[in-house]
């Protein structure tokens, strides 16, 4: 290589290697170690201390086949499925009205969208307690109005849970789905109306399949965290409703059982890349659903 070459070479390396360098450590040191750590402990042991033996075993995964925990993974995903279900229902009309809004009312409704993120998670489930409560609002306004005579059993059950979860991420359905609705090539919808198409068939037909991707990334985003929303279940489900988020957490906090919590987390990260997975199958862009 000659000496021209090489000067060339170093001009264009050396700036890339500035910019790059910061971000790629940033990430090498706070999410790749970290990773790493937790699958490498996921199959280690601990002592009668507590201390971790580093020492391979596959005992951490076979102690997932416990019924018990069998039992936690299908409450969790009992409750992400409906709490996605229920996103998807009330999500998608709201991304589709706001993506044929003017510019004006689109802000409007997407600063009403993102409002309750202003405040603490953990103060807006609390005040969804004050409203389900035995005591709560909700009983208090049917019982003022005669719907019912008795206290409903709102608090601390698997519905309330759901709630909790669709309230929580409601938003991480609807930005994809509007992303892809606002996308939508509005000349199709209306040459089948010229066509002869009406409403129902033209949503069934055009806007429903154009859209599956915006649906297919919402539900990644709303399914995944609601296995791992374990400070819902205990605020909403009063500790009833476990999820395999519960379950992780009392590992590192409680059972001082680092590499079967280290387990559990990787099988849910497993969950989610088959599920990405999936969602590039279908056609789906990675790099759109990291910038949603």
């Amino acid at each position: 290589m000659t000496t021209e070459k090489k000067q060339r070479l170093h001009r264009k390396t050396v700036p890339l290697l500035v910019m790059v360098t910061p971000v790629s450590s940033w990430l090498l040191l706070l999410i790749a170690v970290p990773l790493i750590y937790i699958l490498v402990i996921s199959f280690c042991s601990t002592d009668a201390n507590h201390n971790i033996v580093f020492a391979f075993t596959l005992q951490n995964y076979i102690k997932m086949a416990d019924p018990s925990i069998l039992t936690i993974y299908a409450n969790s995903i009992a409750v992400a499925f409906f709490a996605t279900v229920v996103c998807i229902l009330v999500g998608y009309p709201f991304a589709y009205i706001m993506a044929f809004q003017k510019s004006f009312h689109k802000s409007m409704m997407m600063v009403f969208l993102l409002l309750p993120f202003w405040t603490n998670s953990i103060i807006r489930l609390y005040g969804w307690r004050t409203l389900l409560g035995t005591n709560g609002y909700f009983n208090q306004l049917l019982q003022a109005v005669g719907i019912i005579s008795d206290p409903l059993p709102m608090l601390y059950t698997r519905g309330a849970v759901v709630l909790g979860m669709v309230y929580m991420l409601m938003p991480f359905m609807v930005l994809p789905i509007h992303t892809v609705v606002d996308k939508l090539d509005r000349s199709l919808l209306e040459a089948a109306s010229d066509l002869g198409a009406k409403p129902v068939a033209r949503f069934w037909n055009i806007t429903l399949p154009l859209t599956m991707p915006g649906i297919f990334a919402g539900f990644i985003m709303v399914f995944i965290p609601s296995l791992a929303y374990f400070f819902v279940s205990n605020i909403l489900g009063g500790g009833k409703n476990q999820l395999i988020g519960n379950v992780i957490e009392r590992q590192f906090k409680e059972a001082f059982n680092w590499p079967f919590g280290a387990a559990l987390s990787i099988v849910l990260i497993l969950i989610t890349l088959l599920l990405v997975r999936i969602y590039t199958g279908l056609g789906g862009n990675v790099e759109e659903l990291g910038a949603m």
